[in-house]
């Protein structure tokens, strides 16, 4: 059995990276009406700090327990 950890790491990660690919989506294409402290693009950086977590949570807790 795996620890919930991994599991949790895995959600991380593809939230992570649907996040970062949307925000790198946006980079090029940008909105016609921006949001406030949007020049600073935390989109983009919340996508790669949750994309690091949950590999780093996949990678620590991804032992098989029998």
């Amino acid at each position: 059995m795996k620890s919930i950890w991994f599991f949790v790491g895995l959600l991380l990660a593809i939230m992570g990276l649907i996040i970062t690919a949307s925000a790198i989506h946006s980079l090029f294409n940008p909105p016609a009406k921006p949001k406030i402290y949007s020049h600073l693009h935390p989109d983009l950086w919340w996508g790669i700090v949750m994309l690091a977590f949950g590999i780093l949570f996949a990678l620590l807790n991804r032992r098989n327990v029998a």
